[in-house]
């Protein structure tokens, strides 16, 4: 959707094995007004397919490890597979094993660790990677 067309909000799809992991992102988000972010929960690739096959989303932040499959190197392949083409960004406890240096390859837009985010991080990241009715106040930011 182009800049202007009145949308309001940022619909996230958080993909972790972990459920706790979504309910600590929640909290960390709260804060979070500007954009409205509303953020769904996959438990694993095969339901992140099936709720990408049911709505739309605007990003999505994918755990490195999920069960059965190994890492990103084999999960963002199927996400893309599937034909979303919006960002997606890695998120992990530990991002300095080499093979992150790899993300751009497998369609990766940015990787990030868990202790990272934070409502001023997916703001950011929300600001480089969704396009949105960007609201007056940040319009400056991007005129310098």
């Amino acid at each position: 959707m182009a800049v202007g067309e009145g949308r309001k909000d940022v619909k996230v799809l958080f993909v972790d094995d972990e459920f706790i992991e979504f309910r600590s992102l929640k909290k960390k988000l709260a804060t979070l007004t500007e954009p409205q972010v509303v953020i769904d929960y996959a438990q694993s690739i095969d339901d992140a397919l099936g709720k990408l096959r049911a709505d739309r989303f605007d990003l999505i932040l994918l755990d490195n490890r999920l069960l059965p499959n190994a890492d990103f190197r084999e999960t963002v392949p199927k996400l893309r597979g599937s034909g979303y083409t919006g960002p997606i960004g890695v998120i992990s406890m530990d991002i300095s094993d080499g093979y992150f240096q790899q993300f751009p390859d497998y369609g990766v837009d940015f990787r990030i660790g868990k202790d990272e985010i934070d409502a001023d991080a997916l703001q950011y990241i929300i600001r480089e990677y969704v396009t949105y009715n960007v609201p007056d106040v940040w319009k400056d930011d991007y005129t310098r």
